[in-house]
């Protein structure tokens, strides 16, 4: 009955339009008065677990996200695809994927992507006869990649509450965000033929060559983080400081999308973005806390043995359970409340738990792109001032898509280990 009352708090708080990290802390504080457990020792696990070396990368990441976003760094990116991709029909649709999948290996953030590139590349759609809710679409679809590319916000938290290797799980994140980009490229690619969508000119050799000279600016961020990482000179937090640092430096040097006069405007937005999030983790360590305590996540362990679940049931239920939460909830929250609870049952089922990874954060991906709570569908809506029915429908082909690469990425685990165990071995 408890946890029936329990559920009815956090679904109603969520109805009436309560932030979540307000909703998360309320639950958390009636469940702690509940059990008799003093306040001040949840606040002292929560400070212990904030001060994390590697959770400090998160709002670093968020911060070179938003330079990058606000400097010039996307256009960039943009040139170099329509650079490289003109003379192919449909091909600023090729061009939103390509270009999405460069900036999430630069920011690691699936909104900021589809904020960055949706401001870009849906007014030139429309512009050039593209339907409108095709370039919704594509640009929501192909945004939620970041969540995946390596740095991923989302990986490094599951590195954190999981207790894995934040840079193996980079690593297992390339092969599947690599195949959801070449799926929605084929896709797109059938699509413009079939609607004989616009074809963008072809580019001189001198142009195209032009253009890829100033992008490399900006390819540089990613070169930096990862080689960093994995040539063992930095760790994760001191490559995603490196990343801010180096962002900056190339919006105001370099690309000049904002003025040094304005510098403290851009640092106070890449905060209160990171600060929204931290929020969002402070609450929700305190909920996974008592969870754990109260012995929930044995008592599943017990529940799913009992019933001689093989690995291929009990995948198919998380992914189940999953899509039905992104209903709900954003990717955090979601990865936050349910990761503790699911941890522990993984080494007794023999599923890894990097593989277990990738499954999950590409059922946030998914999160993002479907009704009702899905941030990518609302940030299209408000940058192109389109129903939010509209940007649905458009969405409603990438999302069958993303349905058919979750299940290859549940059931051939080889996609996603054989990556870190080339670089790392078993």
């Amino acid at each position: 009955m408890s946890i029936i009352l329990l559920l009815l708090l956090f679904f109603g708080l969520l109805a009436v339009g309560m932030p979540i990290f307000l909703v998360l802390g309320l639950c958390a504080a009636v469940l702690y008065i509940a059990s008799g457990e003093p306040l001040i020792g949840v606040a002292q696990v929560v400070i212990d677990h904030l001060n994390s070396p590697t959770l400090m990368s998160l709002p670093l990441f968020v911060m070179a996200a938003t330079f990058m976003r606000q400097g010039g760094v996307a256009k960039a990116l943009v040139d170099l695809s329509v650079a490289w991709l003109g003379g192919i029909r449909g091909s600023l649709g090729l061009v939103t994927v390509v270009a999405c999948t460069l900036f999430a290996a630069i920011s690691g953030s699936s909104v900021a992507t589809a904020l960055a590139m949706g401001t870009i590349l849906l007014p030139a759609m429309i512009e050039k006869g593209y339907p409108r809710s095709f370039a919704l679409g594509v640009v929501g679809a192909s945004g939620t990649i970041g969540i995946v590319i390596p740095p991923s916000l989302a990986l490094i938290l599951y590195g954190i509450v999981a207790e894995q290797s934040v840079p193996r799980l980079f690593l297992a994140g390339v092969l599947p965000g690599l195949l959801q980009a070449a799926v929605f490229f084929a896709w797109v690619w059938y699509d413009a033929r079939r609607r004989k969508f616009p074809v963008e000119p072809t580019l001189p050799f001198a142009e195209r060559f032009r253009v890829t000279a100033r992008a490399i600016p900006a390819l540089v961020v990613p070169a930096i983080v990862l080689i960093g990482i994995y040539g063992g000179v930095v760790t994760v937090t001191e490559a995603a400081a490196i990343a801010a640092v180096v962002s900056l430096m190339v919006s105001l040097v370099y690309y000049r999308g904002f003025h040094w006069s304005k510098t403290l405007w851009v640092v106070a937005d890449a905060l209160k973005s990171a600060s929204a999030i931290m929020l969002i983790v402070a609450t929700a360590l305190a909920f996974g806390h008592w969870m754990t305590a109260s012995g929930v996540p044995a008592e599943l362990v017990k529940w799913v043995l009992a019933r001689n679940m093989a690995p291929w049931q009990f995948l198919l239920a998380i992914n189940v359970l999953l899509l039905v939460l992104g209903c709900f909830l954003e990717v955090i929250a979601t990865l936050l409340l349910v990761l503790p609870i699911l941890a522990p049952v993984l080494p007794a089922l023999g599923v890894d738990p990097v593989h277990f990874s990738i499954i999950f954060t590409h059922n946030m991906e998914i999160a993002l792109v479907h009704p009702p709570v899905g941030l990518n569908l609302f940030v299209l809506s408000t940058i192109s001032h389109a129903p939010i029915g509209e940007v649905v429908r458009g969405v409603l082909p990438f999302l069958i898509l993303l349905l058919m690469v979750l299940m290859i990425i549940t059931y051939v685990p080889a996609l996603t280990l054989w990556l870190p165990q080339m670089v790392y071995g078993n």
